[in-house]
């Protein structure tokens, strides 16, 4: 027996506001926004999201195949627990499911495992999102060449899934496919192989009967992109359909130079904030203005798929707290993505607590940030004064704590407007204990949301050993004494960028370059010298998090470096 409810949160729901003439100053109350359809509303409950990622769309024995524990009810249960609304779960049909033969049937005990975890969701009082995933590229994507045997088995596929589920509660939305693109023909021949099966995955569904009948479906962009050019086909493909119940879908990572760390974006600044924004503009003005709800299927930075720190603390936190609060803005529901490197789905904890906190806080409302969450101190020098700027979000402040205690105004530090200035003497007081690292911090609380930390820390200028090594393992023995790396530059010593990426001088954080803290080195990762040509000098530039910049010599011969500090 499923229990789940409607959620009509009213700070969530998604509502349609036409274009209204002001009003004079002395004219009738202005009329409440129109009602929100079934499909509206079901999308506004489902808001905020998570995604069951390398999971059921694993490629491999079983679900465990790329590093995630075998699904739990418990596991389930926490991500309700957490305040997440909805579930998306992503499955790879083609593998476990089927073998890609026809007639393409699917294995009843995977179509089992794949409804006990819906059921599981459902019971838990989730929305459940359910798609085709990695088929989307492993053999989806040659519609465009061979549409006869593509139409056969997608057809197939979602005949066995529509029949299985039909009678399941409203509360579960098919989603057509996962990201579809297509190879080997141009934009209008991938349009067009789109266009046809989500027709085709359409009415498969409705013809199926029982909830089908009228059940939410989930419709992708080209590339779930929400560029224009890919937006406006299946906006045509949904007007054509002539369906109140159907759904719109896009992904976001963020802006891409910043979402991987390259190209010299190692800061939330207000080119990577406009992107944003202009990204969600488009969306809401394409389908949302339209009637046509929106579910952001997936989102985070796409650097996490090598390392979560590939984007600085602070900047992350910023991002996604002005992330989240902007789609709200734009009425989209939004579904983060997580393929295990969030939610330990073992120990049930957060891997980032922080992160998740202000992901949490921006469901609901905004938090105050600054300029950096990092306040550097060298050992070496006398300690002076530091001033950072914050970022109220509409927040008032309230004060700062150290250790639960409230710091004093006028002499530990001074507020001018966003300026906000640590004395020299609190912070002396911080750092005398001596060494390198960090040594306090200090949460300034705003009147809501996430208080927002600065991490002192004390360092001198790191240093750099020179070294003869291998492209496989060339690791620069570095003395980080305390500061940490933002990015680095690699260029040819008669001029021109050097390694991956040869259009900016900046490389790729964890492609190109990877500092390791604990064990004191950089290590430049074979990728970089695969791009790097034989026999000529490259000056490598160092930028720290601290502002301090130093400089590398390498010369690449064959499969030798040799290395040497400037």
């Amino acid at each position: 027996m499923h229990r789940l409810k409607t959620k009509l949160l009213a700070a969530l729901a998604v509502v349609i506001v036409a274009t209204a003439v002001p009003a004079a100053a002395d004219a009738a109350p202005e009329p409440k926004p129109p009602a929100l359809t079934p499909v509206q509303a079901t999308v506004a409950a489902m808001h905020p999201g998570w995604n069951l990622g390398n999971t059921l769309d694993a490629l491999g024995d079983d679900e465990t195949a790329w590093g995630n524990p075998m699904v739990t009810r418990e596991q389930i249960a926490f991500i309700k627990d957490q305040g997440f609304n909805s579930i998306r779960i992503p499955v790879t049909w083609r593998g476990r499911g089927t073998d890609g033969t026809a007639p393409y049937d699917i294995d009843p005990a995977y179509m089992d495992r794949v409804e006990e975890i819906v059921d599981w969701s459902l019971e838990e009082d989730l929305y459940v999102l359910l798609n085709t995933h990695h088929d989307s590229w492993m053999w989806i994507w040659d519609m465009g060449t061979d549409p006869e045997n593509v139409r056969a088995e997608y057809d197939a596929i979602w005949t066995q899934i529509a029949e299985r589920f039909k009678d399941h509660p409203h509360q579960l939305l098919f989603e057509s496919i996962n990201e579809p693109q297509f190879r080997n023909v141009d934009f209008e021949a991938q349009a067009a192989a789109l266009h046809e099966l989500n027709v085709s995955f359409h009415e498969i569904v409705r013809a199926s009967g029982g909830n089908n009948g009228d059940r939410a479906l989930v419709i992708p962009t080209m590339h779930t992109s929400s560029t224009s050019e890919r937006m406006d086909p299946v906006l045509e493909t949904i007007l054509g359909l002539d369906d109140p119940n159907l759904v719109a879908t896009v992904h976001d990572y963020g802006f891409w130079p910043f979402s991987v760390n390259v190209a010299g974006f190692t800061r939330f600044d207000d080119e990577v904030r406009q992107w944003t924004e202009d990204n969600f503009d488009r969306v809401h003005d394409t389908f949302i203005a339209r009637g046509i709800p929106v579910i952001l299927g997936e989102y985070g930075l796409l650097g996490f798929d090598r390392h979560t720190g590939t984007v600085q603390q602070g900047e992350k936190l910023k991002f996604f707290e002005h992330f989240n609060y902007y789609a709200q803005q734009k009425q989209i529901t939004t579904m983060w993505w997580d393929n295990g490197q969030h939610f330990n789905r073992s120990t049930f904890e957060w891997n980032d607590p922080d992160l998740f906190a202000h992901i949490a806080s921006s469901w609901t409302t905004r938090s105050g940030t600054a300029s950096s969450d990092q306040i550097y101190i060298r050992s070496d020098e006398p300690v002076t004064a530091q001033t950072v700027t914050l970022n109220h979000n509409g927040l008032k402040f309230k004060d700062l704590r150290l250790d639960g205690k409230k710091l004093k105004a006028g002499r530990d530090y001074t507020l001018s407007g966003d300026q906000l200035t640590f004395s020299a003497a609190f912070l002396e007081g911080l750092v005398a204990g001596g060494g390198h690292g960090e040594q306090a911090v200090i949460q300034a609380r705003f009147s809501k949301g996430v208080p927002w930390k600065f991490h002192v820390i004390t360092f001198e200028v790191p240093v750099l050993d020179d070294l003869e090594g291998a492209t496989e393992d060339f690791r620069i023995p570095t003395a980080f004494n305390g500061d940490q790396l933002a990015t680095m530059e690699a260029v040819y010593a008669e001029g021109g960028n050097a390694g991956p990426h040869d259009w900016t001088s900046f490389k790729e954080f964890e492609e190109a370059f990877s500092p390791d803290y604990a064990d004191g080195d950089i290590w430049l990762k074979p990728r970089f010298f695969q791009d790097v040509r034989e026999g000529e000098e490259v000056i490598l530039t160092f930028h720290f998090w601290s502002g301090e910049i130093l400089e590398y010599s390498v010369t690449r011969t064959g499969d030798s470096v040799v290395g040497v500090a400037i």
